[in-house]
């Protein structure tokens, strides 16, 4: 009977100290707001955007394809995460644009996103393309620049 009682103790208490479903590792991940090929600068390089205001006025101000005059919005503002506009710079030919960040890494200062390696088709039209996307990391994570890091 004594050890009865303790196997329900201990299976009782096995399940109250699970975790809940909503991983604080969820929070860590990145997400991109916007993603074009087109309307980014000549350099790589990144700003951090810090409103709803701003945000819009990127993305309006990159984007050759959205018409936020007609009252669409593209993208919200994220609460408590912060938000990167990434400029990839100049390429000549290829597909640049970045669809997933796989995973974010800050070492040293830099933040280290991780994004796929995208084989393009080739080099049947050459084009000139800046490609640019906007994208949140978690708000406490401070860096003074941002490094793409490509894997397959």
């Amino acid at each position: 009977m004594k050890r009865l009682l303790i196997l329900c103790v201990a299976t009782i208490m096995s399940c109250t100290s699970t975790p809940p479903q909503k991983s604080p590792d969820m929070q860590k991940n990145a997400e991109i707001l916007v993603s074009e090929t087109q309307g980014g600068s000549d350099e790589a390089n990144f700003i951090i955007i810090k409103n709803e205001q701003e945000l819009q006025k990127v993305i309006k101000g990159n984007s050759r394809v959205i018409d936020l005059d007609k009252g669409s919005v593209y993208a919200k503002f994220p609460i408590n995460r912060k938000v990167v506009l990434y400029n990839q710079g100049s390429f000549s030919s290829g597909d640049h644009k970045v669809t997933q960040i796989k995973n974010i890494l800050v070492k040293n200062n830099v933040l280290y996103v991780e994004v796929p390696q995208h084989e393009s088709g080739g080099m049947e039209i050459q084009v000139i393309s800046n490609p640019w996307f906007i994208f949140t990391v978690p708000s406490d994570y401070q860096f003074t620049s941002v490094q793409l890091k490509y894997s397959k």
